[in-house]
């Protein structure tokens, strides 16, 4: 069946560049997964986990939203943020997600919900996606 080029991007950096056998993403409408030859496909793409096969192995990567787009066997993810698994600080998302649990108990009107339950999804996920390691 051969292999697809993923390319995972951010602002900042190139967080994966590879040849993949299959990828799954977390789409706004549920997750989706890519094939080598699959048809185009253009999808937003919701905070949670990413997972690609490359030889065999399964490589985890957190996705912080943005977008995937398939096209003539090469898959590119434009992500707000994206971290592989072995690069999470666990000690570092475990903080942020005791803020945001602190922020959404405190029922505060200053404090912004829906911007402390999006940390709190971005840790709960970082910390799931480095148990996976």
């Amino acid at each position: 069946m051969g292999t697809l080029r993923l390319e995972v991007v951010t602002p900042d950096s190139t967080v994966v560049s590879a040849e993949a056998d299959m990828v799954v993403c977390p789409g706004v409408e549920g997750e989706f997964g890519v094939l080598p030859q699959h048809v185009s496909l253009l999808s937003a793409l919701k905070i949670g986990a990413m997972r690609y096969r490359a030889g065999g192995k399964d490589e985890y990567l957190f996705i912080s939203g943005g977008f995937a787009d398939v096209n003539n066997n090469v898959m590119t993810v434009l992500a707000e943020s994206a971290e592989r698994a072995a690069d999470i600080d666990t000690a570092r998302a475990q903080a942020a997600r005791e803020r945001a649990e602190k922020r959404l108990a405190t029922r505060d009107e200053a404090v912004n919900a829906l911007r402390a339950e999006a940390a709190l999804a971005r840790a709960v996920n970082r910390l799931h996606i480095a148990s996976l390691r």
